[in-house]
Formats: structure tokens, C-alpha cells, sequence
């Protein structure tokens, strides 16, 4: 792999090859995604598309909603002339269009997931995680009542609704109920994320609905914008300016980085085979490495693949919340996802960081928003 062409095909290819049978499930049928236009959505969309192609099936029919506030993104408008694919405007915090039509499947992914942007964007934040989540909930119910029920329904939460966890539960398993503050400055994230997660599983359970749920841990790569303000993205910035990689704390601080690839075919599982009223973590168990040590990764494969010079320094944020809420450690134990739901990542952290950097050095252009 040479070019961001040539990872994303790549990816494409490993997607539809590794849940073949949750898209032949969803053969014929119609797949609606809220906030189709964000990062997640790069793949999540171009996935199915893919997969239409490959397959000689019945195609999946698949229409995206989103309200385009932080832009149209260049991929969609690439893809927006496949008659299988249908854009729609629509804010999801606004009630439903008065022509909505039946769909089989849903993903919501209609929120902020930037911690610079949603801060920016608190009210918008918590209407999307909370009020349009409502609203589609209820439009399950009706379906269902009408006697054309839906057949999966997936909802984005986060690994942020974990908080800070205290030692003894790091690996977090999906049973531990969080350390989050309901006031901070993430709070509009953090908690409305929660409380859509209790509205998810309240209608699973008064209703019989086959709603799921996903904890992401730390996706990264293609589809994530340079602008995005994470930190990823950050340093892709830093390195195809040219300039040291900036970190904006000590580096001390751990994750664990899943590839979205893998994280893809693991949302798709969890709303194919997962249980009603149930959460998953999605990400990977490990290595788990530091901040300082992801920089130095990077670092690495840029003067391999780009001749990159540049060091890592280490400034402080002149935001004073920049860091406020910021968990110590996340790692997410993933054992309920594999015996459940099928899910087996196999891209490892550095074969991820190479391809996402070869995308973002044909992606450097992106607007802060």
C-alpha cells in the first residue's frame, strides 16, 4: 500500500470479507444511518456500498441522514450518485421528516465525538444523544406496532461513559458502572451518552426491541479528519506541516488504539448478533502504550515512509479544560464481544498507524469545523 487509495480499498475488501454474513443478512433490505457523514461513517457507508458491488446479492438499500454541521465531507460527494445510496439533510434533534420511509436496520452515530467540538457544541451534543435518540426509538416502536418491525437497531455510545476507573477495573469489562463527573467540561458527551444508553435498554426491555449497543474504544484512521482536533489527527498535522510533533501534556496518560476497520465489522456484529439490551466494547485489549509512546510510534513509521525529521516536544494547552476529565487509562476487555457477537480484530497498532498515516498524506486538506 502506497497511496490512501489503496488503504481504503484494502480495508474495503477486508470489511466485506470478514462479515460477508451480516451483510448477506441484510441482503435486500434497508439500512438507515444517522450521522452517516462523520468519521465512523467513512466506512460504515462505503462498506455497504462495497459489499453490493462484490457480492451479485440483492443489494443493500442504504440512506444517511445528517445535518452536515461540520461540512459535507469530499468522500460522500463522491459516492452520492450510487442508486443504492440515498443523502439526506436532516438534523436528528428535529422530529422526523413526515415521509420517512420503513427501514429494517439502524445505526445511530449522529453525535459530536470530538472533544474540542462538542465542547463547542454542548446543547447540540446532548439533543443529538438524547432527543434524537428518542425520536428513533419511538419510530421503532411504531414500526413494530404497525406490523413492520425493525430488525436491528444500534446505537453509539462510548468508552467515555466508563470515565476514570479506578485500578481494579482496568481492563474495563462492559459490567463496570463508571467514575464520570456530570458537571465537567465533557460532561455533555459523557452523560448524555449514559442516559441514551438507559433509554436503549428500557425500550428493549418494555418493548421487545432488538436494540444493541457499542462502547467504542479509541477508533482511529481513514475517514477521521486532520482537522478533527484528536490526537491522532494532530500529530498527522504536525508531521505533513513538517513541524515537531506537538503533545499538549506530559504523555503519560494510556489507551489502547483500535483500527476502524476492525471496529467497523465490529459494529455491524453487534447489531447482526447482539443480544437486546446490551452493550459491547469494541476496540482492542492491547498494548496498551502511553501518549508519549503512540508519538514515538508515529514518529517512526513517518521517517520510514515520508522522511519525516521532526522530534516530539512537549508544550502545555493554553485551554485551561483542556485536560480536565481526561481518563489515566483506557482498555477495554473485549471478551463478551468475541463470545457473543463474533468480533476478532487482527489489524495491530502499528499496521494501523501506517495505513492511517499514507490516508492523511493524501488527506491534508480539511476545514476547523
Amino acid at each position: 500500500m502506497k497511496t490512501a487509495q489503496d488503504v481504503v480499498s484494502a480495508d474495503l475488501d477486508y470489511i466485506a470479507r470478514k462479515i460477508g454474513p451480516e451483510f448477506q443478512a441484510m441482503s435486500g433490505q434497508n439500512l438507515l444511518i444517522l450521522g452517516g457523514a462523520g468519521f465512523l461513517g467513512f466506512y460504515l457507508v462505503q462498506s455497504v456500498l462495497h459489499w453490493n458491488k462484490l457480492s451479485g446479492q440483492k443489494p443493500i438499500s442504504l440512506t444517511v441522514f445528517d445535518n452536515y454541521i461540520r461540512g459535507v465531507p469530499d468522500w460522500l460527494k463522491a459516492i452520492e450518485g450510487d442508486a443504492n445510496l440515498t443523502l439526506a439533510t436532516h438534523d436528528i434533534t428535529n422530529p422526523l421528516p413526515d415521509d420517512m420511509g420503513d427501514y429494517d436496520y439502524i445505526i445511530h452515530a449522529a453525535s459530536i465525538a470530538s472533544p474540542i467540538y462538542y465542547r463547542q457544541h454542548p446543547l447540540e451534543t446532548m439533543d443529538a444523544n438524547v432527543g434524537g435518540l428518542r425520536y428513533m426509538l419511538e419510530y421503532a416502536l411504531k414500526q413494530a406496532q404497525k406490523g413492520n418491525p425493525i430488525k436491528g437497531f444500534l446505537f453509539y455510545s462510548t468508552s467515555e461513559i466508563y470515565g476514570d476507573p479506578t485500578p481494579e477495573n482496568i481492563p474495563t469489562p462492559e459490567t463496570y458502572r463508571g467514575n464520570v463527573s456530570c458537571t465537567g467540561p465533557r460532561a455533555c458527551y459523557d452523560e448524555s451518552k449514559r442516559y441514551g444508553e438507559t433509554l436503549c435498554v428500557v425500550f428493549a426491555q418494555q418493548h421487545d426491541l432488538p436494540i444493541t449497543i457499542a462502547r467504542p474504544f479509541n477508533n482511529y484512521g481513514p475517514g477521521l479528519k486532520i482537522s478533527d482536533r484528536r490526537v491522532l489527527p494532530d500529530f498527522a498535522r504536525d508531521i505533513f506541516a513538517g513541524r515537531d510533533i506537538v503533545m499538549l501534556s506530559d504523555g503519560a496518560p494510556t489507551r489502547t488504539f483500535c483500527y476502524v476497520a476492525d471496529a467497523v465489522c465490529g459494529y455491524y456484529k453487534i447489531m447482526l448478533n447482539g443480544k437486546p439490551g446490551e452493550a459491547y466494547n469494541i476496540g482492542i485489549e492491547e498494548p496498551e502504550i502511553s501518549m508519549a509512546n503512540l508519538a514515538e510510534r508515529v514518529t517512526a513509521i513517518a521517517k520510514d515512509e515520508f522522511g519525516y525529521s521532526g522530534k516530539v516536544v512537549f508544550q502545555v494547552s493554553d485551554d485551561k479544560d483542556y485536560l480536565v476529565d481526561n481518563p489515566n487509562r483506557r482498555c477495554p476487555v473485549i471478551a463478551k464481544a468475541r463470545a457473543e457477537i463474533g468480533y476478532d480484530p487482527e489489524i495491530g497498532v502499528d499496521e494501523g498507524l501506517r495505513r492511517a498515516l499514507l490516508w492523511y498524506s493524501d488527506n491534508q486538506e480539511s476545514e476547523d469545523k
